[in-house]
């Protein structure tokens, strides 16, 4: 607005002192919508209470909310392999809905069925891959160890077996990655429900081997009834005294079971940007490390480009097994 110059210089006042609270109006308008969070934050699990996302998540929650001043809550919404809650996560339109997932919710999901209600390369923002966790492959204690215990294996051909949680999870498509990378490998799938009955049909002989976390593989490890013939990963601080499988000659791609922040693709510039700072940080504290130690996880607490990488990573090397071996969902 122009004001002409005959006008008094109290008009010219009161003009300049509107001016100034519009401008102090505008900047707080603008604080107000660029603030993040301005209310709780929630984050969604797709696993029940107590399992090692769910546990993941609690730990990242009570971290967060010391440093970002509002409450963060998680929220349990099991079902479909987590695929269920990562869906509710694509349609949050609030801004302060999250989730923590799994590899697979980012990666197989799709490859597995493609009517997936949802498209992880493009209904995500990816802002960090929390923790990591190697898989440990286990085998029966009275088979000899290491390199000879592959080329049992693979002199067994279809007569041993292998259990996993299911078609599609990552013990399923882990052991065909194994068996891709010794090469004429026979052995047949046979899917549990749960690692525990994966882990007592190993130990009534029907089946000869199984990819399990080192928290459902240790403790058989330790009492001599299984025997760790190595990890799908690096050595890890979750399974110090277990060989990464390369040193029983198997060459394969690291894979590990991991869970990952993310939120709606829509997630506003300063949610991404207070995530990016706040999330590492709350992680890499000693105590906030040592819980999820103790919760079967190594944290990582990655950048956002950090987390795509993996993802891009690991679902070429899924997708090639998929694909080679026709695995799909029934």
């Amino acid at each position: 607005m122009t004001l002409p110059m005959s006008l008094p210089r109290r008009v010219w006042m009161g003009a300049a002192a509107a001016a100034a609270a519009s401008l102090l109006v505008a900047a707080a308008s603008v604080q107000a919508q660029t603030a993040w969070p301005s209310k709780p934050v929630k984050i969604l699990v797709g696993f029940p209470g107590g399992s090692t996302p769910d546990m993941a998540a609690r730990v990242l929650a009570e971290s967060l909310a010391k440093t970002l001043g509002q409450p963060v809550v998680v929220e349990n919404r099991p079902g479909a392999a987590g695929n269920v809650a990562a869906d509710a996560v694509t349609k949050a339109i609030d801004d302060h809905t999250l989730g923590v997932v799994i590899n697979g919710n980012l990666t197989s999901a799709k490859l597995l069925n493609p009517k997936l209600p949802f498209d992880p390369t493009k209904d995500f923002h990816l802002a960090s891959l929390l923790a990591t966790a190697p898989l440990v492959l286990v085998a029966p204690a009275d088979q000899p160890p290491g390199a000879a215990w592959v080329s049992a294996m693979r002199a067994a051909g279809d007569k041993w077996s292998y259990g996993s949680v299911g078609i599609g999870s990552v013990g399923h498509l882990g052991m065909e990655v194994v068996k891709a990378a010794v090469g004429n490998l026979q052995a047949v799938h046979v899917p549990y429900n749960g690692n525990p009955a994966v882990v007592t049909a190993m130990l009534g002989g029907q089946i000869q081997m199984a990819l399990v976390p080192p928290g459902i593989a240790l403790p058989q490890v330790k009492a001599g009834k299984l025997q760790a013939v190595g990890l799908t990963g690096p050595r890890s601080a979750l399974a110090p005294d277990v060989a990464p499988l390369a040193d029983a000659g198997v060459k394969m791609n690291a894979l590990e079971v991991w869970v990952a922040l993310v939120g709606p693709a829509g997630l506003s510039k300063a949610a991404q940007e207070r995530l990016a700072k706040e999330v590492p940080a709350a992680l890499r504290e000693a105590e906030a490390k040592q819980k999820m130690l103790a919760a079967g996880w190594d944290v990582q607490a990655t950048s956002s480009d950090g987390l795509a990488a993996r993802v891009k990573d690991e679902t070429r090397i899924l997708g090639d097994i998929i694909t080679a071996r026709g695995i799909k969902l029934e």
